[in-house]
């Protein structure tokens, strides 16, 4: 534990980039178990936020402490005003994959919670703890308290009224001095149409149903007197999340808050790990899934994503792949033998074509732009030592075949020249595609695409 909470000075933005090209800042400080801050959009500030709220430095004594900043806010790219559930999981992901994490625990407040408990639903794997404050599920938690009606009909009013009434009403606080603080800090966080687009897109958010699908041990602290949402519904969050624990406060502060988190994650142990023998890591990724899934809607989209996995899954079965996880539009897997994980390869990708082929011939529904339930899937591969733990796969092999798998199209299956030397005599015909920098890796790398097709 060090003896001393470094400055904000001395926090150093890094930037990282989404899968959909927007550039996200984050800063980190401290050492120990990683402790994720999922941002709240208006007051997240990956450089001002450690001295604006007080308990964030006693923490960096703990833990190694996260924050950064959501898209169309603060130091991220401003004109990227998507704010939907869908872009929240693509900015956290950047910053995790950039970071290195294995498994963190998240800490979120208000309208933030509804991105951690998405997260730690879609990757129960990977969340340790998760620590919810004032949060809510859906907009019918907080839709007719008498604040969020006010909140409703300020927010088109004058900018800087608006920002320190919030700062007023969310903080608790009545002191106009620190209301002054805050709302200062709101406006250099976002400006007025990304907040609005915020707004809007958060009444759209509903993780009601992904209650019983996380697993980290998780820690609902609730203001008795909250403003904005009642303490009733962080109690649903805690009844609806399995042995989640509930702690309702009078007059939450936040250097009560700190306390609690090292109480309750604090313990947390970073887990001790040990390269695996060499394996061969296969990613695969459909091409166009979210543009898919708004076109044949959710339960139609569902249908084909059912078919995606039971082709994929039967696939490596039959080459003795183990599958290592699946990320909702795609999947990891190993194997003992670059050979069968590059005959798995090649099989999928005639199994899926045969499925689009038979899908044509029986005339299934189309657009004059194409195909609306084909599946186009890219495929990466790599082969190393990776790290092991607890069934997952890590290390910078891994990141590598992930890299490469998103530089294929659709139908393609790529691999590095190191993997192609491996295959030496194998009947393959590849195609160069040169040289590549990928991200996260200083040195080029030189790719070859695999011709499967017959």
């Amino acid at each position: 534990m060090r003896s001393q909470v470094r400055t904000m000075a001395e926090s150093q933005i890094q930037y990282t980039k989404t899968s959909d090209g927007v550039n996200i800042a984050y800063a980190s400080m401290g050492e120990g178990p990683p402790l994720v801050g999922a941002p709240l959009a208006g007051f997240a500030h990956s450089q001002r936020n450690w001295e604006m709220f007080p308990h964030l430095q006693p923490l960096t004594r703990t833990f190694r402490v996260i924050l950064y900043d959501p898209r169309g806010t603060s130091l991220s790219d401003r004109d990227a005003i998507d704010f939907s559930m869908e872009a929240m999981m693509r900015d956290l992901e950047a910053v995790i994959d950039r970071t290195g994490l294995r498994s963190f625990a998240i800490m979120a407040v208000q309208d933030a919670v509804p991105i951690a408990i998405t997260y730690a639903a879609t990757f129960p794997d990977r969340v340790t703890h998760l620590i919810l404050t004032d949060g809510w599920t859906n907009s019918s938690d907080f839709t007719g308290m008498p604040a969020f009606e006010a909140h409703e009909a300020l927010i088109d009013s004058d900018w800087t009224l608006y920002t320190e009434t919030l700062a007023r009403v969310l903080s608790g606080v009545d002191d106009p001095s620190v209301a002054a603080q805050l709302g200062e800090h709101f406006r250099a966080c976002i400006e007025p149409a990304a907040y609005r687009a915020f707004v809007a897109a958060a009444k759209n958010y509903d993780v009601s149903a992904f209650l019983p699908d996380v697993k980290a041990e998780t820690l609902v602290l609730h203001n008795n007197n909250s403003r904005f949402v009642p303490v009733r519904v962080g109690q649903k969050i805690a009844a609806g999340i399995p042995d989640a624990r509930f702690l309702a406060i009078d007059d939450m502060t936040y250097d009560r808050i700190a306390p609690l988190v090292e109480e309750f994650a604090g313990t947390q142990k970073p887990v001790s790990v040990e390269p695996s023998a060499l394996r061969t890591v296969l990613f695969t990724d459909i091409v166009g899934h979210t543009e898919m899934m708004q076109r044949l809607g959710d339960e139609k989209g569902r249908d084909v994503l059912r078919e995606h996995e039971r082709i994929t899954r039967e696939t490596l079965k039959e080459f003795g792949g183990d599958e290592v996880k699946t990320m909702g539009d795609g999947f990891m897997a190993s194997f003992g033998s670059v050979t069968k994980a590059m005959d798995c390869a090649i099989a999928l990708q005639r199994a899926l074509e045969a499925w689009n082929v038979s899908l044509r011939s029986q005339g299934g529904p189309s657009t004059g732009s194409g195909r609306t339930d084909e599946l186009k899937v890219r495929i990466g591969l790599n082969a190393g030592e990776p790290i092991e733990e607890d069934g997952d796969l890590f290390g910078s092999m891994v990141i590598l075949a992930s890299r490469i798998a998103a530089k294929a199209g659709g139908g393609e299956i790529l691999i590095p020249e190191p993997v192609r030397h491996l295959l030496t005599g194998k009947s393959c015909v590849y195609a160069d595609r040169g040289e590549t920098v990928l991200k996260g890796f200083e040195d080029a790398v030189r790719l070859y695409e695999v011709r499967w097709r017959e």
